[in-house]
């Protein structure tokens, strides 16, 4: 389907994307919404330039059959200044906050007009503060109740965050930049409630996906339970173990012939040792097609304890018309209010109950499949907020003076970047000298 075309007299020019890693859309839905990005721009007639630093993954999307040129770059390396100059972009776009770091200051020396674009994927200081306090709370013995856990609000949070090396170095990277595109609304709460980010540098833009429902096998037609992520990522990893531990166990008791199918990229052989096919606990590697697999399954489990953004998984249940119990986590930022397709569940108890009503109840089962597309037409509209990212892009380049003046901490923020990595340039020049 072709994109809103935006109103705007500024033609499309050249984009440069400084990847975290190479797009992997089958393996993350970070990797899906990079490439969901730059398909929004490509409608555009907008030239795309991938630069990474990172290793080929196994499962990387072929960017060069899209038109897009890629470049291998490398951290801390002073080809890069040629390289950038020489390729000047309208628009750069830092692929998570890491990457802003690394090679800010280069742009910001050698192309200092080009619009810098930060995509946060989530943001990593949440879900790094949410790890530390599942870690407290399963240090002292409380492993089957988290309400307490899933309950922290935005002033609670922050507490936890704002002292943090990472939650500094990852603002620090939102101010310096003259958007930020937020996956996820009620992060965008928290940055501009608690951290006091203006509003005018946050963009949402969650997952862009095409609402229409698609013909898929009804309740009678699906069997088994499903659970889905890259196994890299940590929040997978740790609601793998709590299936495994406490909640499968549960799960079984009451249906006893169920089985339970994880899929995940990159199965380290510690997820392997897991499989046990008596128990109906089934380690099946990474999936080829993941809707597929999705759609087979009557229902997905996602018992995610910690973590940030939205998540891909439970929108690729909504897009398969697979109804999913999940956590106050998994949910946070997906639904507003909107009724969720499945089940929230805070305690391990609950969480079985509700897995085992949703796979043996066809109206309850039902009722959530059909919340699901309404969700996915109400929130995920593909047109919509493809028109919105390119519209908000060309309106700040149109005045992009005047958008960095009403930031000046980002504008100072940029400012004493430049200088020290200045200083230490000549340092090292001088310190060089006196060597020779």
């Amino acid at each position: 389907q072709p994109f809103v075309t935006p109103s705007s007299s500024l033609s499309p020019g050249h984009l440069l994307v400084i990847g975290y890693v190479w797009p992997e859309p089958r393996s993350s839905a970070a990797g899906g919404h990079m490439l969901q990005l730059l398909e929004c721009f490509l409608a555009q007639g907008w030239q795309i330039t991938f630069a990474s630093p990172a290793a080929e993954g196994e499962h990387r999307a072929d960017l060069a059959v899209l038109g897009i040129r890629e470049q291998r770059i490398a951290l801390n390396c002073s080809s890069f200044d040629q390289f950038v100059r020489e390729l000047m972009p309208e628009v750069v776009l830092f692929d998570r906050f890491m990457m802003e770091e690394q090679f800010g200051w280069r742009v910001e020396k050698h192309c200092p007009n080009a619009l810098r674009v930060l995509e946060t994927s989530d943001l990593q200081s949440l879900r790094a503060a949410r790890q530390n306090a599942l870690k407290e709370q399963l240090a002292s013995g409380q492993n089957e109740d988290f309400s307490t856990l899933f309950s922290l609000d935005h002033s609670q949070l922050f507490q936890r965050m704002a002292d943090s090396d990472m939650a500094l170095r990852e603002v620090a990277a939102v101010y310096r930049c003259d958007l930020s595109l937020m996956i996820s609304d009620a992060e965008i709460d928290l940055l501009t409630e608690q951290f006091k980010v203006p509003a005018s540098l946050l963009l949402h833009c969650p997952l862009l996906l095409d609402s229409t429902p698609q013909p898929v096998p009804d309740f009678a037609g699906r069997e088994h339970f499903i659970s889905i992520g890259n196994f890299r990522h940590a929040p997978n990893w740790d609601a793998v173990l709590w299936l495994k531990t406490s909640l499968w166990p549960l799960i079984r008791q009451q249906l006893p012939h169920a089985r339970l199918h994880i899929y995940g990229a990159y199965t380290p052989p510690k997820a392997t040792a897991l499989d046990n096919p008596a128990q109906g606990f089934h380690i099946m590697n990474w999936a080829p097609d993941a809707l597929e697999v999705m759609r087979q399954a009557r229902v997905c489990l996602a018992p995610l304890r910690f973590g940030a953004g939205i998540k891909g998984k439970l929108a690729d249940a909504m897009l398969c018309g697979t109804p999913n119990v999940t956590t106050p986590i998994g949910a946070e930022g997906m639904h507003g209010e909107w009724p969720w397709p499945g089940q929230i569940a805070c305690t391990a108890q609950a969480f079985a109950t509700a897995a085992v009503q949703l796979y043996q109840d066809q109206t309850l089962w039902q009722q959530a499949q059909a919340n699901g597309w309404a969700l996915l037409a109400a929130r995920y509209e593909r047109k919509q907020f493809a028109g919105l990212l390119i519209s908000r892009i060309n309106q700040c380049r149109a005045d992009l003076a005047q958008h960095r003046r009403h930031n000046f901490t980002g504008s100072m923020l940029r400012h004493h970047q430049h200088k020290s990595t200045q200083y230490m340039a000549q340092w090292i020049e001088a310190k060089n000298r006196v060597a020779d």
